[in-house]
């Protein structure tokens, strides 16, 4: 009987092994009709590509995260961002459990279109317009996903990097249904590291919209920052995290020592740096994070 046991648990690992190896990353995309207005007044309908990442092996309804690019300084690299996907990442949070929806948002890439989160001139800043504008998007990505059968409708995440960072709290302001959290890496505005390093644009009018979306702002979130973002600097960061928490926003500040060149690439370059952070916190809010460090 030992060598009949002995193969029925090696038919068993075999067989477990094969169904591991049949999971795999699903990436697909789709067209998402939006309406935004820009920060002119102006209406503007246009379909975004929304990428999504998932587990084609989970059958039962996953959390959600909707994941928001930043946005270049100039022109010509916005238009040329082609499809946003930050494909290391979304993998990383699929092999969590996570479906992942990475939005190209209207004036990008393969959306294109007007530019409706454009904020003015440095000296003439508009900033509460474009964050509205990216913030529309994500609520379309958001309720259009909540709608499919694999995912959850009350565990969604709401992430982004630089610009989609501060649109994570613009979204965490506005209390979605369904958004358990939110995280903003190197979340901000304004930023110019050629000409203006670490002095964005009128950075006390995003101390005061930050502390406006504090007001309201009740989920949980986690804010990562980086000593030497070369965009915001170390000290901005820090007070408008301080103008939201003041305000009432629920949330935790992290910053990271001089992380590369050019810290405010946190998100996408340094993910051995962050990885640890962010599973802390997830799994602070109920996420079973199993295979992070």
């Amino acid at each position: 009987m030992r060598p009949l046991r002995w193969l029925g648990a090696v038919c068993a690992l075999t067989i477990a092994a094969c169904a591991a190896a049949a999971a795999r990353t699903v990436e697909e995309q789709f067209e998402l009709p939006v309406q935004v207005t820009d920060s002119y007044g102006k209406a503007v309908a246009r379909p975004i590509t929304v990428t999504v990442f998932r587990d084609d092996a989970r059958d039962a309804p996953q959390p959600l995260i909707v994941m928001n690019h930043g946005r270049a300084v100039e022109a010509a690299d916005r238009a040329a961002l082609g499809r946003a996907r930050m494909a290391d990442a979304a993998r990383w949070f699929v092999r969590e459990g996570f479906v992942v929806a990475v939005p190209t948002r209207v004036g990008y890439g393969v959306t294109g279109g007007d530019d409706v989160e454009d904020s003015g001139a440095c000296g003439n800043k508009r900033y509460a317009s474009g964050f509205a504008a990216a913030a529309q998007q994500t609520a379309a990505v958001l309720a259009a996903m909540q709608r499919r059968p694999e995912v959850a409708t009350d565990r969604a995440i709401v992430l982004g990097q630089s610009f989609g960072g501060m649109t994570a709290v613009a979204v965490a302001a506005q209390a979605p249904p369904g958004v358990a959290a939110a995280i903003n890496f190197a979340g901000g505005a304004g930023g110019n590291p050629k000409t203006r390093p670490g002095r964005p644009c009128d950075a006390s009018q995003l101390e005061r919209l930050a502390g406006a979306y504090g007001a309201s702002a009740r989920i949980p979130m986690l804010w990562l920052y980086t000593e030497n973002d070369r965009y915001f600097g170390p000290d901005h960061p820090k007070a408008w995290f301080e103008a939201f928490h003041k305000s009432g926003g629920v949330g935790e500040f992290v910053q990271f020592p001089p992380t590369g060149d050019d810290g405010h690439a946190l998100f996408t370059a340094f993910p051995q740096v962050w990885h640890p952070a962010v599973a802390d916190f997830l799994r602070r809010q109920g996420f079973d994070m199993k295979d992070a460090p």
